[in-house]
C-alpha cells in the first residue's frame, strides 16, 4: 500500500496489512511463480491463494503464454441484531506473461489447478532456423 510516510514509517501500515495478509492478499504472494527447467520441458508452478479454478485463464498468442486470475470476495459479519460489525470486500485481477516460443501449441501444454496452485508443463521446442536465401544484386554500369 502506497501512503505517505513520516520518519520512514507508514502510519496505516499496521492497521491494513494484518487483515490483507491474513486473507492471503499481498503484493508478494499473488502469482508467485517458480519455473524449473528439465531436459525436455519446463515446469511452471504458480501460487494463487484465494483464487478459484473457474477464475483462472491461460491463453497462448504469438508465442506468449498469458495466465490471468480474478477474485471477488465478500466477508460480511453481523451481530445478533443484524447490524454490521464489519463489511469487507475484495475484487481484483492480475496476469503474467511468459514467452514460450511460437512453435508451442495449446495441445503441447499440460495444466492442473489444485489448492490455489497452478502447475503447467511446457515442452521445449527448438526454434526452426530461418531459411536464408542469397540473391545476387545486379550492378549496372
Amino acid at each position: 500500500m502506497m501512503l505517505p510516510s513520516i520518519f520512514g514509517e507508514n502510519l496505516l501500515n499496521d492497521f491494513f496489512d494484518d487483515d490483507w495478509n491474513a486473507w492471503g492478499y499481498s503484493d508478494t504472494s499473488l502469482m508467485n511463480t517458480d519455473v524449473k527447467e528439465n531436459e525436455k520441458d519446463y515446469e511452471l508452478t504458480m501460487s494463487m491463494p484465494g483464487v478459484q479454478k473457474d477464475n483462472v485463464k491461460a491463453e497462448l498468442n504469438d508465442g506468449y503464454l498469458t495466465i490471468s486470475a480474478s477474485t471477488d470476495t465478500n466477508n460480511d459479519e453481523k451481530d445478533k441484531d443484524g447490524h454490521y460489525i464489519r463489511r469487507e470486500r475484495y475484487s481484483g485481477s492480475c496476469q503474467r506473461s511468459f514467452y514460450v516460443g511460437k512453435d508451442v501449441t495449446e495441445d503441447d501444454i499440460k495444466a492442473s489447478f489444485e489448492d490455489g496452485t497452478l502447475k503447467m508443463t511446457i515442452p521445449k521446442k527448438e526454434a526452426k532456423p530461418a531459411v536464408e536465401s542469397k540473391k545476387q544484386i545486379a550492378i549496372e554500369g
